[in-house]
């Protein structure tokens, strides 16, 4: 409903600024609260589980997974995008899908980035790239053309999410799972804003601000352990024991 209601108010206000209307009706007008939704998260073990239901796809699943790179960037992929010695991922574009089309352009923020693989994903990228050119998509559907996204609950994910006993996602929530390990890895917002291409760190923050609760727990007790060791902290502490 916002969505429509965004795309509506914008076409109103071309309208005014062309004179065909005085003023826009649509603006000034009180929205119900966009409620946020609950992010799906999977654990270690229920990636290695999606992938070995994937097949041949289980690399694909887990360099979404471990990532963080939007569909569009992931099937949009050449072999000249990935530094296999420094491993990492260049993104540089986005294959979105239009109707039955495949509309390749830049990522979602227009933004290039860089995004490191960890080491055990070196082997099956590389697998992946043996026997194509540069310019050829690492994840190609099996008659070399793009990936596409599984609609309607058909298709290879729903299939392999089945098989491996999850609940009904979609592959976005292997972005949203990226995010969630590298932040229980110890990642920092502005690591996950760099990885997972957010225009800002608030931006990460406003998304997945509950992955750092955590965090913050983490850092009221490394500031007890501060107070602790001052005089102050001593004294109160001597108080409580007594």
């Amino acid at each position: 409903m916002l969505r429509v209601y965004g795309v509506l108010a914008a076409i109103l206000d071309v309208a005014v600024k062309d004179r065909r209307l005085l003023s826009n009706p649509a603006r000034g007008i009180n929205l119900p609260r966009k409620t946020k939704k609950e992010h799906v998260y999977l654990t270690h073990d229920q990636v290695s589980a999606l992938a070995m239901a994937a097949g041949d796809r289980g690399t694909l699943v887990l360099t979404l997974a471990y990532c963080g790179l939007r569909w569009g960037e992931a099937v949009g992929l050449r072999v000249k995008d990935l530094d296999m010695l420094r491993r990492r991922i260049k993104v540089t574009v986005n294959a979105v899908e239009v109707g039955d089309r495949i509309e390749v352009g830049t990522p979602k923020t227009h933004k290039r980035r860089s995004v490191p693989f960890p080491a055990l994903l070196a082997l099956p990228l590389a697998q992946q790239c043996e026997g194509k050119s540069g310019e050829d998509l690492v994840f190609s559907s099996r008659h070399g053309t793009h990936e596409r996204r599984s609609h309607n609950g058909h298709g290879w994910f729903p299939a392999a999410v089945a098989a491996a006993g999850l609940p009904a996602i979609t592959p976005h929530t292997l972005r949203h799972t990226a995010a969630s390990l590298a932040v229980s890895a110890g990642a920092n917002v502005k690591a996950v804003q760099r990885m997972l291409g957010h225009a800002s760190a608030s931006m990460t923050l406003d998304v997945y601000s509950d992955l750092f609760d955590d965090d913050l727990d983490a850092v009221a007790e490394r500031l007890d352990q501060g107070l602790a060791h001052t005089v102050v902290g001593k004294l109160w502490a001597s108080r409580a024991a007594t």
